[in-house]
């Protein structure tokens, strides 16, 4: 329900400014010279030629045109999913957890355990790591079972890694996001593979196909603000969990009420009993 928050919405238009216009922009700019470097290469491949060839002799060689368009798309996909997550990250996320603290959890100490410099900087690392991850995870993408669990696997990672550090920079000491880390790295994970599948959506648009080509001046702009949408929910997913997290564990190393009477009682106790020995030893 918070996705539908005037504040996140209007939160949620910047992102998608700025994507949708760097990525007109470059396709504007480079466009041409990607296509005939991805053409230039597909040319030069032996088999592909030959099946040109034979999709040429049954009919189908309208199909070696969006070929390299398409191949094109389906390389700039990763990247657009990045700089989705790290804009949002970056332009989304302090706000959407100051929303969430705000609302739910207002009496929650800020213990300023982290920057924002930091926080770039892990998420800076983080994707880094993923990306590696993506492109030697590629070959094993070609059986099939592997291509729906590899890449949601490693973005629900990243998403992960990136959104609970955001969710926990400005509440959590170091001391407290590394044990909130450690309890409940498996449900973080969960939340970002989750998260990872819902990002999945649009792929339908890629599945277009040929079509898709033809669209995708308008096609593009709508996969990203997709892509923005779903970050922004899994942000708002994990500084819930996050912040419930963190004020479960400082409620349970903080004593009690009833400790803090007893240690009292105790302590009342011995001086009392103190000052008896000390008057037993003094002179009538």
């Amino acid at each position: 329900m918070y996705c539908l928050h005037l504040r996140v919405i209007a939160l949620s238009m910047l992102p998608l400014v700025i994507m949708v216009a760097l990525s007109l922009g470059l396709g504007y700019f480079f466009w041409d010279d990607a296509l005939a470097a991805v053409r230039a290469g597909l040319e030069s491949w032996e088999l592909l030629g030959t099946m040109a060839r034979w999709l040429e002799g049954l009919g189908l060689g309208g199909l070696r045109v969006v070929l390299a368009p398409t191949i094109l798309l389906f390389l700039s996909i990763p990247v657009i999913v990045i700089v989705a997550l790290l804009f949002v990250a970056i332009l989304m996320t302090p706000a959407m957890v100051a929303l969430v603290a705000e609302r739910r959890f207002p009496l929650l100490q800020r213990k300023q355990g982290g920057s924002q410099v930091a926080s770039l900087f892990w998420s800076l690392g983080s994707t880094v790591l993923a990306a590696v991850a993506l492109v030697i995870s590629i070959p094993l993408w070609l059986i099939p079972p592997l291509i729906l669990i590899l890449p949601p696997l490693i973005w629900g990672w990243l998403t992960y890694r990136v959104m609970s550090y955001d969710a926990l920079v400005d509440h959590a000491s170091a001391e407290e996001r590394r044990e909130i880390f450690r309890r409940h790295r498996a449900s973080l994970l969960g939340i970002g593979v989750l998260s990872g599948y819902l990002g999945a959506a649009p792929s339908l648009l890629w599945a277009s196909g040929a079509m898709f080509v033809a669209m995708a001046p308008i096609l593009v702009p709508v996969a990203i603000w997709i892509y923005t949408l779903v970050f922004a929910f899994s942000s708002l997913w994990f500084a819930h969990y996050c912040l419930a997290a963190l004020e479960q564990l400082r409620k349970q190393n903080a004593p009690s009420a009833l400790d803090l009477l007893g240690r009292t009682a105790i302590e009342q106790g011995a001086q009392g009993d103190q000052k008896k020995d000390t008057q037993a030893f003094l002179p009538p």
